[in-house]
């Protein structure tokens, strides 16, 4: 017998994993303060950009001697332009255990050429962080936005590395506890967990990396978009709100929206206990269904944002089509929208859990998840 649809819906079906949901306070009318047709490097553009700043320093608790810069082409871009302007100075250790820290690796290792080690894991593992030579520099993300495995922690980076470490914290940041003295250079995208709009990034850097910047020049050229120095000197305005290209001030209103929202709901540690609680729902709802899993095999490194699925029942015969098509159903009913996986990740499921997301709306997904499964369980089966 076919299972009953659940009674109860999501009030906001948006699950995606980027662009992901904005806050749950916002409207249009958030944005009619955005200074439109007016420069970016008039008062009131510098104002609001260095606003930003400041404000993404405080929410996410980043030291004061730290700089911190709104870059163009969002986390993708921030990360080129560190590994292009800093990395070659001496080898460097690349990590990946999914598919946007490989995509670092082919960097780094075709384009670049740098002297280099290569540290991977399969889809649901993590790499030994312990294992690796920080007297060189290191590259890694922190939370593997394809994969749903994240760093349980930093213990593993030590204090006393020569190297730098460049983190690409983009599902992270705002939902983590990010350790600053272990990174010099973090990178991310507000559209991710703030909800932000897309194609801006946030580059983060610390006293280290500064230095680094500054006694050392690549030996390729570098475009006008990655150059943060000029005449062996950091260039300061990058970092107080004078950005390398114009930035749409529509959507620094909407990033300003969505740092007032989270200061709102407690800053850091209100929104790491939301995706946790969206997160934990998720994960009690596995333990109590014998047909699905987290991709993470270690639950100390499973992710509270990039939430990432398997189906484990022995009956499936394609797991792709099938996946698809649990999505699929459950697009078609207004109930889930964009958690089929990544292209590049095994076949299953990925739920957006970031704070921006509502846990009564995870709550209230999980049934028609159950019944998606069921349905499609049995078409498969009748098929067979």
């Amino acid at each position: 017998m076919a299972m009953q649809k659940p009674a109860t819906r999501p009030v906001n079906p948006r699950f995606s994993s980027g662009p992901c949901a904005k806050p749950p306070t916002w409207t249009l009318d958030a944005l009619q303060d955005a200074a439109l047709g007016r420069s970016h490097r008039a008062a009131v553009g510098k104002t609001k950009l260095k606003d930003a700043i400041e404000t993404t320093r405080a929410v996410l608790g980043v030291p004061a001697d730290y700089k911190i810069g709104i870059v163009p082409a969002s986390d993708t871009g921030a990360y080129e332009m560190a590994m292009w302007t800093l990395l070659g100075e001496r080898p460097v250790q690349m990590v990946a255990w999914e598919s946007f820290g490989a995509g670092w690796v082919t960097d780094a290792v075709k384009q670049l050429k740098i002297e280099h080690n290569v540290h991977t894991a399969e889809y649901g593992e993590i790499v030994d962080m312990a294992a690796l030579n920080y007297d060189q520099d290191v590259c890694f993300t922190w939370n593997g936005t394809t994969s749903g495995v994240r760093m349980p922690n930093g213990d593993a980076i030590p204090a006393n590395r020569a190297g730098l470490t460049l983190c690409d914290a983009t599902s992270a940041a705002f939902a983590m506890d990010l350790p600053w003295d272990k990174l010099d250079v973090t990178t991310f995208s507000w559209q991710k967990v703030l909800g932000g709009e897309a194609a801006h990034g946030i580059l983060i850097l610390s006293p280290r990396a500064v230095a680094r910047l500054e006694s050392y020049t690549p030996a390729w050229p570098l475009p006008k978009i990655f150059r943060l120095t000029k005449g062996g000197k950091l260039i300061d305005g990058i970092f107080e709100g004078a950005t390398i290209n114009t930035p749409s001030m529509l959507c620094v209103e909407d990033y300003l929206f969505a740092l007032d929202w989270a200061k709102s709901v407690g800053g850091l540690s209100g929104l790491m206990k939301r995706a946790n609680a969206n997160a934990q729902a998720i994960w009690d709802f596995c333990d109590q269904h014998d047909w699905i899993d987290n991709l993470a095999v270690d639950p100390a490194t499973r992710s509270n944002t990039s939430v990432c699925l398997k189906f484990t029942d022995d009956r499936i015969t394609d797991g792709a089509a099938f996946a698809k098509a649990v999505a699929k159903r459950l697009e078609v009913e207004g109930i889930a929208l964009d958690i089929g996986a990544y292209r590049d990740a095994p076949a299953g499921l990925r739920i957006w859990c970031g704070g921006t997301v509502e846990t009564a709306d995870i709550q209230a997904m999980l049934p028609w998840l159950e019944w998606a499964f069921a349905t499609e369980i049995e078409a498969h089966s009748q098929a067979a």
